[in-house]
């Protein structure tokens, strides 16, 4: 995932008459923080800050708790994000950390142990003015609440703009959850408009986590002619020609069930799912799912990627040249890093908005964002995913 960021950062740099110089500027980070965490039990786990820039303002970015999380991932996240805040047009910078652990291996006590104590080890490179770290991978708001909990013990600070992704009791913000899903509805739907692409579509879509779900379920709400043919989750997923309720597909995940349990539809992989003849193919699971191995074999005109990295730099060159339209999560994800930063604002402010007012302010920053990128890759000739890079770019050296 860095290499890819990094190069598309590159190219979009250099079509823009940036030097080397400039473009090495650009993706050097301006701080790495890493440490070990011990816990009570003995147990040791590596533990990772890196704070990108902060030209546009404090450093914004999630924290994941994966076996997985390295230097390198958190780089390129902190880079992505930098990114991201500059194409929403919010006036954060880009940050990004982690450890590296399973969290479903420990118990309640040495998971609220682990948090604590990560913020203990941050506690003088971050704050509500510094870095406002949010939930990611495999964390979520009680995390979230502990570690407010433990920087307020630690610095005083008592306005909750430390963090976000807070539970609602704890000055969370409503709409925060469904955000990046809803999000990447409105950024669709501005494509297809300005693409003149009217009329039904269909969609596949790889990854029934809360992103994904949230997309489909706001997608079925806003845009009954958008029919989900193919969902799929870890364990693979349905396809149906004649179209899937996102709500009876959520309500039977809730239960905890796999996707390839579901009665109706056929069984596929994800795979299976990428190669489907669908107009839209949503990517909404890990990084680095279409690949030159696989790209061959999508037949969807529009990729949305809605997690990070979905799509690897070679992939990318091959959607080109096969005349797909990617969307990148730069922007088609950007709804979370938004509607964080509305939280930030209220919190600063000491206000709690309606969740109606939240959704409104994301459409507005989201319309804007697309309707800038687009105007970019009509302005500069530029595929949509570098226009998105481009943009930033400018907004970063301006």
């Amino acid at each position: 995932m860095l290499d890819t960021a990094r190069k598309l950062i590159r190219d979009a740099g250099r079509k823009l008459g940036l030097s080397d110089k400039q473009i090495d500027e650009l993706i050097k980070t301006d701080a790495e923080h890493n440490f070990e965490i011990e816990l009570a039990d003995g147990s040791k786990y590596h533990a990772y800050r890196v704070q990108h820039s902060n030209k546009r303002g404090p450093y914004k970015g999630g924290i994941r708790f994966h076996p997985q999380v390295d230097y390198d991932e958190v780089r390129a996240l902190a880079t992505l994000m930098s990114f991201k805040t500059a194409v929403a047009g919010i006036p954060m910078g880009g940050g990004k950390g982690g450890v590296a652990v399973d969290p479903k291996a420990l118990s309640k006590e040495a998971l609220e142990e682990l948090s604590r104590k990560y913020v203990q080890g941050l506690k003088d490179h971050i704050g509500p003015d510094k870095d406002v770290p949010a939930p990611d991978v495999n964390t979520n708001a009680q995390i979230i609440d502990w570690m407010v909990d433990e920087y307020e013990n630690l610095s005083g600070d008592q306005t909750k703009a430390s963090f976000t992704g807070k539970s609602i009791e704890n000055s969370g913000s409503l709409g925060r959850d469904a955000a990046t899903g809803r999000g990447g509805v409105i950024v669709l739907r501005e494509i297809l408009n300005k693409s003149s692409i009217s009329g039904p579509i269909t969609y596949a879509l790889q990854g029934w986590g809360n992103v994904g779900s949230f997309f489909a379920l706001v997608a079925e709400k806003e845009h009954p002619d958008w029919k989900l043919v193919a969902a799929t989750d870890s364990s693979g997923g349905i396809y149906d020609a004649g179209g899937l309720s996102a709500k009876a597909l959520d309500d039977f995940k809730k239960t905890g069930r796999k996707l390839t349990e579901f009665t109706t539809g056929r069984k596929i992989d994800n795979d299976q799912l990428l190669s489907l003849d669908v107009d839209v193919l949503a990517l909404a699971a890990l990084e680095n799912a279409v690949d030159e191995n696989n790209v061959g074999s999508i037949k969807a005109k529009i990729v949305l990627e809605l997690a990070n990295g979905p799509v690897t730099y070679l992939g990318y060159e091959a959607l080109n040249a096969q005349k797909v339209t990617d969307i990148p999560d730069i922007l088609a994800n950007a709804g979370g890093v938004i509607v964080s930063y509305l939280e930030w604002v209220q919190n600063k402010a000491g206000e709690h908005w309606t969740e109606d007012r939240v959704n409104k302010e994301l459409e507005k920053y989201l319309k804007n964002a697309t309707r800038q990128v687009y105007e970019r890759s009509r302005k500069n000739q530029l595929p949509l995913k570098e226009a998105a890079f481009a943009e930033a770019i400018v907004r970063l050296i301006s």
